[in-house]
């Protein structure tokens, strides 16, 4: 039992230091959340807004550097539906951004089809291999 409990402090420890954890999203709705305090002091995002666009929505949002480094990040977009389901989410792929110290740069996207109401910005750091 002893070997068992330290084991699992042993994993959870470990699993608190992993590099790539996260990042943050901030929702057309106003909802934020941060789930890496380490990197949202290097990085923000600017409110998401959308605006309706030939029957669809077009996403807006601004990503903005804290740091006086060169930042490599990535960002997505998720669409939902009325009822909170994800809108064709499966073809969606992480986006490569670099930004410059200090620099802001505004994101876009186009919603993948009518049925979307609102969506997601996740903004996380560069995973490189």
């Amino acid at each position: 039992m002893n070997k068992g409990l330290v084991l699992g402090c042993l994993l959870l420890g470990l699993s608190a230091c992993a590099p790539h954890t996260g990042g943050i999203m901030t929702s057309s709705t106003g909802e934020v959340r941060v789930d890496n305090g380490s990197f949202h002091s290097d990085v923000d995002v600017s409110a998401v807004t959308t605006q309706a666009e030939a029957g669809f929505l077009r996403a807006r949002g601004t990503i903005i550097s804290k740091s006086s480094k060169d930042l490599r990040l990535q960002y997505k977009f998720t669409w939902y539906d009325i009822n909170g389901a994800t809108v064709e989410d499966e073809g969606v792929s992480w986006k490569s951004l670099k930004l410059h110290g200090k620099q802001q740069m505004q994101v876009t996207a186009l919603s993948p089809n009518a049925t979307a109401v609102r969506c997601e910005l996740y903004v996380r750091e560069a995973i490189s291999n």
